[in-house]
């Protein structure tokens, strides 16, 4: 069954022709957008000028006489949009983000996208006691002297990863960004991703559970957690202390890719690295694979130039010892050795004849000396030589006695005698 129902579409009427309260409209006879539109502005200009309080959550009043704010309520989850011109410009000048202000203005409604809005002419900073901004830096102050920041605590991330854990919003731009580009530049890691609120009071307790899920996966080699950018209070749930704590007792390197490269959260400060969007995340959680095979292709460039000019070096080397003549002619190494054999040989001859001869020649004088000094020779000569029994030469006739026996040497032999 079609439950669409046709109609005519109505022709412009004039505006005299209009109906001219909302009940009297019907479907034949609509009001313009723009008459709508008009009423609304009408209607809200008899509104009276307003005293407003809250927390400066965004400023912008770059553009010289305009100024443009969102002012967040100090309890509930609302918030406003500000603007003002000229006097009230200048004085926004001199506020910032996280400011406690009051604002004095009147209700607007601007026609063109009938967007309402908080016109103001008058602002004031009031006490800074209680803002999410102090309250957030007591909490980073406390955090920072448990040591939650420091720098030993953190872990380097691993150089090629396999697997990458991913904390975003279902359906979140974020997530795209990360997956895409993290592709581009490393096509072979795998993804687990666990979707989590992050922002509104179920943050802080869906990232925790996801942090300690991923945590507590072996796969897991590195951890991002992304959001894309927002107001400041929609980012509060990041400066969560629960969720501070759980990133700063995570195990595996973890890195926060939170709002824009300007926006800071307290997990930030607790993580192994602060990447200040989640493509940025993308480029520093896995190296680009066109440079790491450049740096390959570089490498192999390298050691095939080293190698070679190895070899080369090589190759002139053992060409020179091939063309030395020591291997073209051997016989060459050994001429000047057998040169000075010989000539050793020959002066060792010429020596050891010189000293053959003088020492036959002394032989000779000494063997002339004993011949002349021999006993042999005196006996030779007629001569005898008388030894008593003990073998003593006598000497003197008196030493022996009648009847001893005594030798006689005589030339040719001994006489064996008695005294008489």
């Amino acid at each position: 069954m079609n439950w669409v129902t046709e109609h005519n579409v109505p022709a412009p009427q004039p505006l005299d022709q209009l109906p001219r309260l909302a009940s009297e409209t019907t479907a034949e006879r609509p009001w313009p957008v723009s008459v709508l539109s008009q009423k609304f502005h009408t209607a809200v200009e008899k509104w009276p000028a307003a005293w407003i309080c809250g927390q400066i959550t965004e400023i912008n009043t770059r553009r010289a006489g305009s100024a443009y704010l969102t002012v967040r309520d100090d309890f509930e989850d609302i918030a406003i949009s500000v603007s003002g011109w000229r006097a009230f410009a200048t004085q926004a000048a001199a506020f910032r983000q996280g400011d406690r202000v009051v604002i004095h203005g009147k209700a607007d409604i601007w026609v063109k996208q009938t967007r309402l809005s908080f016109i103001g002419d008058d602002i004031r900073k009031i006490g800074s006691g209680g803002g999410l901004k102090e309250q957030i830096d007591e909490l980073r102050k406390k955090l920072k002297g448990e040591g939650l920041f420091d720098a030993d605590r953190k872990i380097a991330l691993p150089e090629f990863p396999s697997c990458i854990g991913l904390i975003c919003a279902p359906q979140a731009r974020a997530e795209g960004d990360v997956i895409t580009n993290v592709n581009l530049r490393w096509p072979s890691v795998r993804f687990k991703v666990v979707h989590a609120h992050v922002q509104g009071p179920q943050c802080p307790p869906d990232i925790v559970a996801a942090i300690r899920k991923l945590d507590d996966d072996p796969d897991v080699d590195v951890i991002i957690v992304a959001r894309g950018g927002g107001a400041f209070e929609d980012l509060i749930g990041f400066s969560d202390e629960s969720v501070v704590r759980a990133a700063a007792a995570c195990v595996t390197p973890i890195v926060s890719a939170i709002g824009h490269e300007d926006d800071w959260t307290l997990i930030d400060l607790a993580v192994d690295l602060r990447a200040s969007t989640p493509t940025d995340a993308a480029k520093k959680v896995v190296p680009d694979v066109r440079e790491q095979w450049q740096l390959i292709d570089n490498a192999i460039r390298r050691a095939r130039m080293r190698i070679e000019a190895r070899v080369d070096g090589e190759i002139r080397l053992v060409e020179g010892y091939a063309n030395r003549p020591s291997l073209t002619r051997p016989l060459t190494m050994l001429e000047p050795h057998q040169r000075f054999i010989d000539d050793a040989r020959r002066r060792m001859d010429i020596g050891l004849r010189r000293i053959s001869d003088d020492a036959s020649l002394t032989i000779e004088k000494l063997h002339a000396s004993l011949t002349a000094l021999s006993p042999q020779s005196t006996l030779d000569r007629g001569y005898a030589v008388v030894q008593m029994a003990g073998g003593h030469v006598l000497d003197d006739p008196a030493a022996v006695s009648a009847g001893d026996p005594i030798t006689i040497t005589l030339k040719h032999g001994p006489l064996d005698a008695t005294v008489a």
